[in-house]
């Protein structure tokens, strides 16, 4: 029979040998080993020491690699940068199509004044109407109510005329409301003026009046240089573009 205490050296030196031979051959592979209840021997984590150190080159190669590539491929496309479009500022042409005969008045624009014109220029902006119509409609408004939105003056009011372009309610222009908005009083004038036969071939006061029925019907002239000059500073031109440019 044989000694328990001999079977026990016998069982010990054959599990540190097959330990040791499993070892040499997962430390071969990049593997840790551990040896277990029982004495079975399992792969542990994956080291980063000598041993392992072909597998983490060979990842980092390919890494590397990687980069390069994408480098290479950012290098051959060119970075595109966007352009921003330039709108040109209308030609006095365009403005000022018939020459301008007419003594000419002025007034230097308050902010307001700046604000209201230019709401009378994207109102027809909005409409794709040409420049010629949003000269006539400022100097209009500079006939009419020096570019100031005005309410109701009561007494000293002009029958029931409001607005930047004294437009009456009772004539069928809109409501006091509509009419003292700046974008559906402009849009209003150039609708009535749209329709005047051949408007942007007369001479402003002309066209202008066709639309107001004014009993000053020659007054309107005399705007027609600023009523250019306040188009011209919504595009940053002109005498009153650093005041156009502050006023939002």
């Amino acid at each position: 029979m044989v000694n328990d205490r001999s079977l026990r050296t016998t069982l010990s030196a054959f599990v540190r040998t097959a330990f040791n031979r499993t070892s040499v051959r997962l430390a071969g592979a990049g593997v840790a080993a551990a040896v277990v209840a029982g004495g079975v021997v399992v792969p542990a984590v994956a080291h980063s020491g000598p041993a392992g150190s072909t597998g983490a080159a060979a990842t980092a190669s390919a890494g590397e690699s990687r980069d390069s590539a994408a480098s290479r491929s950012t290098e051959r496309k060119p970075v595109e940068v966007a352009k921003k479009k330039v709108v040109k500022a209308p030609t006095a042409k365009q403005l000022h199509p018939r020459k301008i005969t007419e003594p000419q008045a002025r007034f230097r624009p308050t902010a307001e004044q700046i604000r209201n014109a230019k709401a009378i220029v994207k109102a027809g902006q909005q409409m794709k109407l040409p420049p010629r119509a949003w000269v006539i409609a400022v100097a209009t408004a500079c006939q009419e109510s020096t570019l100031k939105n005005l309410g109701h003056l009561g007494a000293a009011n002009d029958h029931d005329s409001q607005g930047l372009f004294q437009q009456r309610p009772s004539s069928g222009w809109g409501s006091p409301k509509q009419i003292t908005n700046p974008n559906y009083a402009s849009k209003a004038f150039y609708s009535a003026l749209v329709k005047v036969p051949g408007w942007s071939k007369l001479p402003l006061t002309q066209a202008a009046q066709e639309v107001q029925v004014s009993a000053y019907p020659n007054h309107y002239a005399k705007w027609e240089k600023l009523a250019g000059d306040l188009v011209l500073s919504t595009y940053g031109v002109g005498p009153y573009a650093k005041q156009a440019a502050a006023v939002r």
